[in-house]
Order: C-alpha cells, then structure tokens, then sequence
C-alpha cells in the first residue's frame, strides 16, 4: 500500500497500523481497506455492507447511492483512474470513524489532486453509511497556481 500518515498526533495511524493483512484493529483494518478502494476503484471484500449507502458532496453538487455495484459507479464516475493516497489521517469516532485523505491520480495525460473528509459508519465489521466531502478535483493548472499563490504552514 502506498500511504503514509502525517507526524504522530491526536488520531494519527502510522502507516503499518493500517495494514490491512496484518492489524487486529477492526477500525484500522477498515481504514485501510477503504484506503485500498480509493486507491484502486475496487472494494476490497469486507469492506462494504450489501446495501452500503454514500452521500457525496462535491462543490456545488451532491450525488448518492445505494448497493456496493451503486458506490463503485458513483466513484469510477468521478475518479476513473487507480490513484494514490500519500497522506491520511484516522479517527475513531462512536459509530465508525473519519478519514481524512489527500488524493493523486493520473487522467487525460496530467496528474489531478483532492482532498476527501470520509464518514463511515460500521454495522457487523463492515461500512453500511459512507458520507464523502470533496473538495474538488485540482488539474494540473489548478495546483500550479495553488503553489504559486499560497504558501501552506503544512503539507
């Protein structure tokens, strides 16, 4: 798996402590799971309840759906393209947990940059509630300008 996570922290999982194969941690080992299917379009088993519903909300717009094949669609619809998440953070929250992510991926011949704020809610060891804000997808000229604009106090 390609991510890491920022300096340790409130929340903060060192990159190993989400490995799927390996943790006992049933928070983790979703994370990372969800972490794999940003990274892939492809839902790892165990990840999503039969009948998971997401909520996603993009500037100025918001779509749902309901069922692992729905979920899938609505992802592939926006995010073609396996990327890589270099960044995240984990919090555990009462009913599931929150991801916070920072994404790269490869599509029309130039590399695209978000970032996600993910809601899960887990029933029976698996997410049945996923609700995604997005800040919207960044080109290549958007990231530009970014850099050229602002400079951030931290990655």
């Amino acid at each position: 798996m390609t991510t890491t996570a920022p300096e340790a922290g409130p929340g903060v999982l060192a990159a190993d402590a989400v490995d799927p194969t390996g943790t006992t941690d049933p928070t983790g080992r979703l994370a990372a799971l969800l972490i794999a299917f940003l990274e892939t379009g492809t839902p790892p088993d165990g990840l999503f309840r039969p009948g998971v519903f997401c909520d996603l909300t993009v500037p100025q717009w918001r779509l749902q759906a309901r069922g692992v094949p729905g979920l899938v669609a609505l992802r592939r619809g926006g995010h073609p393209a396996p990327g890589a998440v270099p960044r995240h953070r984990l919090d555990r929250t009462g009913s599931g947990f929150v991801l916070e992510v920072e994404e790269s991926w490869e599509q029309d011949g130039q590399r695209w940059y978000c970032r996600e704020l993910l809601r899960a809610d887990v029933r029976d060891g698996a997410v049945d509630r996923l609700s995604v804000y997005c800040t919207g997808d960044w080109d290549a000229e958007q990231q530009r300008r970014h850099r050229a604009e602002v400079t951030l106090l931290e990655p």
